[in-house]
């Protein structure tokens, strides 16, 4: 009888050793590390005129930005971008609504990256693009053309075509001017009043860096300067 208890005791402690031997092994022990998603911004709203801010003074207002609650994320970096000048400002909080101070009559596009504690990785929301309402200001220049093609860095063969997309919150963009060259910036004028969003067929120099920009108008005698977009033919 003895031998009897004796045996059942090791085979329950050997079964109970084995439990959590397997456990250990399996590397699933301890709470799952989930990692943010993005958030969905809601105002300044997307490719309008921003009104709601608090003027400041004749050249700057505060401007109030808000998303929506991510899941899993415990803080939000806010990402301004002046598109005039081309330079950003980061702001950091752990709350889903912040007001910043930004000049008047500007464009600029933002868009918040969600971040969590217990993870490097991190997610990003669209980027909406505005113009901060300036004073007496009636008709609003065109936003800064975006590129679409060739991307920013690429290869591409010597017959290249250029692709880019233009808005205004006024609806009355009229025409583009291209400007590609070699130099940096471009001065040459590729192509004057081009009305669509494509020049296609350009015959260039093999392995060449080549930058261009693009200038948009709109009815009212309104301009916009793109950034300097660059790419290497083969």
């Amino acid at each position: 009888m003895s031998r009897h208890y004796i045996y059942t005791g090791i085979l329950a402690l050997t079964i109970v050793l084995f439990s959590c031997s397997g456990g250990d092994s399996s590397g699933d022990g301890g709470d799952k590390i989930l990692p943010p998603e993005a958030t969905s911004l809601i105002s300044p709203t997307k490719d309008e005129e921003c009104k709601q801010g608090n003027i400041v003074s004749d050249t700057e207002s505060n401007v109030r930005f808000e998303w929506s609650k991510a899941d899993n994320a415990t803080s939000y970096t806010l990402v301004i971008k002046n598109l005039d000048t081309n330079t950003t400002e980061e702001n950091t909080t752990n709350d889903v609504i912040t007001s910043i101070k930004l000049l008047r009559g500007v464009p600029y596009s933002w868009h918040v990256v969600s971040k969590a504690s217990n993870t490097t990785t991190t997610a990003t929301s669209e980027t909406w693009k505005f113009y901060n309402a300036g004073e007496g200001v009636s008709n609003y220049a065109p936003f800064p053309a975006e590129v679409v093609s060739p991307n920013i860095g690429a290869t591409t063969n010597t017959t290249v075509s250029l692709e880019w997309t233009g808005s205004d919150i006024d609806n009355d963009i009229a025409a583009y001017d291209v400007y590609l060259d070699t130099a940096n910036p471009p001065t040459k004028l590729q192509q004057a009043n081009e009305t669509a969003n494509k020049i296609s067929n350009i015959s260039l120099t093999a392995n060449t860096t080549y930058y261009w920009r693009v200038i948009t108008k709109d009815a009212a005698g309104n301009t916009s300067k793109s950034q300097v977009f660059e790419f290497k033919t083969q």
